[in-house]
């Protein structure tokens, strides 16, 4: 009786110990069971794709960039109207602010290079400051000079391009004077002495060297010129971006930005870049 007890016992006691591994690869069998079903799940998601291509959150972008630069293309090969309507109102107003702005600060610099008098230095520092003037400060300033309740109300041109023209005057105005005063100083370091000797005066001497060096007089006018047409705050300000009256390329593109009309940004964009590049090779 107690053989067979002990017997029964190491039995139970092996069995037990035979029981164990089997419950223990039962549960592996189900956690991979249901890593399975986790891989199948993603990967259903991902049927419709084949393997080794890209996500499909960049497809989109893609075919968005390209079909927006043919149709840009398509509308500057084609001549639209609305096109072609803004840039030449945009080479309208930045040309004529050019040339004022070239009048002005021609001089200005060439009487600052010769000139001579007390608080000199702080006029040139002043000048170089301005150099850096955020365009929608002076889109404000001119804002507040010509509203009705401004000084120059009278006159009613806010939002109008003439508004525009007076805005961009005022930021090319620093460029050219700054630039001028420069180059006038340099050539008077170089031959100067020679046009004392001949009995011209400061300014004169100034505005001969001016002439003399006129390729150089024309690259910065190129500059003064790519700061005016590049420029949208302050016309933005000054001129409101009205359709057909003053909209030009700069304000043109932030509104058709903003409302997800790419093609006539980019065209407008394409168009403002080629324009910079034709100046750039006449001059």
């Amino acid at each position: 009786m107690v053989l067979r007890v002990s017997q029964g016992m190491g039995m139970g006691v092996a069995a037990g110990h035979e029981a164990a591994p089997t419950l223990a690869m039962r549960g592996l069998a189900s956690l991979c069971m249901a890593a399975h079903i986790a891989v199948l799940g993603c990967s259903g998601k991902n049927r419709g794709r084949k393997r080794g291509a890209w996500p499909r959150f960049t497809r989109p972008q893609m075919n968005a960039f390209s079909e927006s630069l043919a149709v840009a293309l398509g509308l500057i090969t084609q001549a639209d109207a609305t096109l072609w309507q803004i840039v030449s109102l945009s080479l309208r107003v930045s040309s004529t602010a050019c040339a004022l702005g070239a009048g002005i600060g021609l001089l200005l610099g060439a009487w600052l290079a010769v000139a001579r008098f007390p608080g000199h230095a702080l006029a040139v520092g002043v000048l170089n400051t301005l150099l850096a003037l955020p365009s929608v400060v002076v889109g404000l300033v001119v804002y507040l000079l010509l509203s009705r309740s401004g000084p120059l109300g009278s006159w009613g041109i806010l939002f109008t391009p003439t508004a525009m023209v007076v805005a961009q005057s005022i930021l090319v105005v620093p460029l050219i004077a700054e630039l001028a005063r420069q180059l006038v100083a340099d050539a008077l370091r170089e031959g100067g002495d020679q046009l004392a000797a001949m009995g011209a005066g400061p300014l004169l001497m100034a505005l001969l060297l001016l002439a003399h060096a006129r390729l150089a007089v024309l690259t910065v006018l190129l500059s003064a010129f790519g700061r005016a047409v590049a420029e949208v705050g302050a016309v933005m300000v000054v001129g409101g971006n009205i359709a057909g009256v003053t909209r030009v390329m700069t304000t043109a593109i932030a509104l058709e930005t903003s409302k997800g009309d790419l093609p006539l940004a980019l065209a407008l964009g394409l168009v403002l870049l080629g324009v910079v590049a034709v100046v750039n090779l006449v001059v």
